[in-house]
């Protein structure tokens, strides 16, 4: 295991190279913000886990047909260390990648990113448009509408939660509570 390990000035900057779209910058934060909650409630390493989430999506905008092939390659090319690489990789397991989520850190990657872009849409039809006024339960009566969010893959979610060992209602909780430590950078 060798490589860098940037600091969170160097992996935004790097971030807002490859991504402008406001909604794609706004999930990249999201992420980034649920990360270091989660790291900081369990002991982890904040700042890791906020740049593996920040950075998640680095090639979805430029390559969307080579999602996190064409990340694994900048970040090597960057130096990144191989931790933060392969945990980047490991959120598309099943879908772009091989790579099994394995560590804490990549088990609530899994987990987090489809979680937060439905917990952004449940709190953008709230009247309040606001990540204050979600709770479980207004999330939990979405997940059924199959067609609210439909991009957000319900059966990764519930499979992160059961790889995390636990509930769903919690899962989403601990979501919840780390968006809303970033609020105002992603807009709600």
């Amino acid at each position: 295991m060798e490589g860098k390990i940037p600091t969170r000035e160097e992996a935004l900057e790097l971030f807002l190279k490859y991504n402008k779209s406001e909604s794609l910058i706004k999930h990249g934060k999201a992420v980034e913000g649920v990360m270091r909650y989660i790291a900081k409630k369990l002991g982890e390493d904040e700042e890791l886990w906020g740049i593996v989430g920040l950075v998640h999506d680095l090639d979805y905008e430029m390559y969307p047909d080579q999602h996190c092939q064409m990340t694994k390659k900048i970040l090597e090319e960057k130096g990144w260390h191989s931790t933060l690489i392969r945990a980047v990789l490991s959120h598309a397991w099943g879908f772009c990648t091989d790579v099994e989520p394995k560590s804490l850190m990549e088990k609530y990657l899994y987990a987090i990113d489809e979680l937060t872009g439905l917990i952004t849409a449940v709190a953008l039809v709230r009247p309040s448009k606001s990540i204050a006024d979600v709770e479980v339960k207004s999330v939990k009566k979405k997940w059924k509408e199959k067609n609210f969010a439909a991009g957000a893959n319900r059966e990764v979610i519930q499979k992160g939660a059961e790889m995390l060992g636990i509930s769903l209602d919690e899962l989403i909780q601990l979501t919840i509570d780390g968006m809303k430590t970033v609020a105002n950078d992603i807009g709600l």
